[in-house]
């Protein structure tokens, strides 16, 4: 039995071996038989026009778009007491309870980007980038050397800012004319979001000549005066500021500079500011060291639908003229209120920031030839720009507390109330002598004329392009109104507007 088990264990080993021979065997046959893996190391064909690759172009724009570290450096009080951080008790208690309080200083650091403009050097960014720096450094991305930078100099009202390096030899970039760009044109960010590195999207051109409000958490505390932007769905996010947007030919035709989100991440609302009107800035700085623009001297707005009806223009393009500045350029040049500007040296104008944009990039003492519709007619005029006043937005005055509704005097616009600009009213709004007119004193939320945008403590000088010169005038130029649109002129403290209100259908 013994031996029997043996021979029994001896056969079962043995057939195990020859199963695992044959086993190997039919693998062996099995990768003979199998067909070669194929590979193609040719590279994509990434020749200019195939539309496979824009390794080309990022290769060319690349090396020019940097990384801009800021600090700044905040003073702060460390107290026994923490009631003593809060003002409140501070002014109550002075130093009585501030013990041992010391003082530390606390570093904030900011993310951004930049591009070089010229090989020596200079570099353009976004003003909210370095504004308040303490300190910058600039980082180059493609051979990881880093250097500190001086402010050349800033320019809130169109957030552009230049730096300075000591560098030379430096892959300057190429500038394209943003005037030639076109909706559906390709472009690609370059810019080092969220401290990241340096990172590319690609996108098109959504839009041209947007304005936005630049405040909110996106785009804190700033506040931009030249709003002429490029919009792009390719992806920008913090970090990107002041990195580059370029064409299909690796041209730089804008500056990143803010985003609309939900999030506060990209949610394709990209915008940047066109290169042409950031040249400006730059040049100025470089060649002069300070920024002059062109200034006609007039006060204008957006036309809409129903302002479009009451001036005769064919469509909401163009920019309407509310007033025009005493011995301006713009008044000896014979431009008066209530036209429309639709072209400045043949280039289209779409909106009051367009053409705010349009006029600041044309040198003072040039001449400008202005298009304009009058009346329903066009015609052309031909302006000497001034020099534009520097720009006092920071010490701008508080809004002056608009008039109560109390005892309103009569209903013009059916929901709104006026009362005649005196005494009180006038000092009230801080409105010059020079201002005659009605001051509104109540408006119906749900009337025709809150809709257009008529507001408590506006002053009504016109109706239908005649003068009003106090609450009766007002009254009775709106009951004589018989077409479809009411044509109100007011004066504001921010400016002169005009509002049309519809007439067609009363509110209850």
């Amino acid at each position: 039995m013994k031996l029997n088990r043996t021979f029994i264990g001896l056969s079962t080993a043995a057939l195990a071996l020859v199963a695992v021979v044959a086993t190997m065997h039919l693998v062996a046959h099995a990768r003979d038989a199998a067909p070669a893996v194929r590979v193609d190391s040719q590279p994509v064909n990434r020749e200019p026009g195939s539309g496979n690759s824009y390794a080309p172009i990022v290769k060319k724009i690349a090396p020019s778009v940097v990384n801009i570290y800021s600090t700044r450096f905040i003073k702060q009080r460390l107290y026994r007491n923490p009631m003593m951080a809060d003002p409140f008790f501070r002014q109550f208690f002075g130093n009585q309870l501030e013990g041992d309080g010391r003082e530390f200083t606390r570093r904030q650091n900011w993310l951004g980007s930049g591009i070089i403009v010229t090989p020596d050097g200079y570099i353009i960014t976004a003003n909210h980038v370095v504004e308040g720096a303490d300190e910058i450094k600039v980082g180059i991305a493609t051979n990881k050397t880093e250097f500190a930078a001086h402010l050349i100099g800033a320019d809130p009202a169109t957030d552009i800012a230049v730096l300075k390096i000591d560098a030379q030899n430096l892959p300057a970039v190429m500038l394209g004319d943003s005037d030639q760009l076109e909706v559906g044109d390709v472009v690609l960010a370059i810019g080092n979001p969220f401290g990241l590195g340096q990172t590319v999207t690609r996108g098109i051109i959504s839009a041209l000549g947007r304005s936005l409000p630049m405040e909110g958490d996106d785009n804190p505390g700033r506040m931009v005066h030249y709003q002429d932007f490029i919009q792009t769905d390719a992806a920008i996010n913090k970090g990107n500021s002041g990195g580059a947007l370029v064409d299909a030919e690796g041209r730089l035709i804008g500056i990143n500079d803010a985003i609309v989100s939900p999030s506060g991440t990209s949610a394709g609302l990209g915008f940047a500011i066109p290169i042409n009107l950031a040249r400006t800035v730059l040049e100025g700085f470089i060649n002069g060291g300070r920024v002059v623009r062109g200034y006609l001297g007039i006060d204008p707005q957006d036309v809409d639908a129903g302002l479009a009806k009451s001036f005769g223009v064919p469509n909401s393009g163009g920019a309407l003229v509310a007033d025009v500045g005493p011995n301006s350029p713009a008044e000896k040049a014979g431009l008066q209120s209530g036209d429309v500007i639709i072209a400045i040296n043949d280039r289209e104008i779409s909106s009051a920031d367009n053409l705010r944009a349009t006029v600041s990039q044309l040198r003072p003492g040039s001449t400008a030839s202005v298009k304009i519709v009058r009346n329903s007619v066009q015609k052309n005029l031909s302006v000497t720009l001034g020099e534009r006043p520097e720009m006092m937005s920071a010490n701008l005055p508080t809004q002056p507390k608009r008039p109560a509704a109390e005892n309103p005097r009569a209903d013009a616009l059916d929901g709104v109330y006026v009362q005649d600009l005196e005494g009180e009213f006038r000092q009230q709004l801080q409105a010059p002598l020079s201002v005659v007119g009605a001051v509104v004193t109540d408006v119906d939320s749900s009337s025709n004329s809150s809709v257009a945008g008529l507001r408590q403590g506006d002053v009504i000088v016109e109706i239908n392009r005649q003068p009003v010169a106090n609450a009766e005038d007002t009254v009775r130029l709106c009951k004589a109104a018989r077409g479809e649109q009411i044509l109100v002129k007011v004066w504001r403290h921010n400016g002169t507007r005009f509002i049309s209100v519809d007439n067609t259908k009363r509110a209850k």
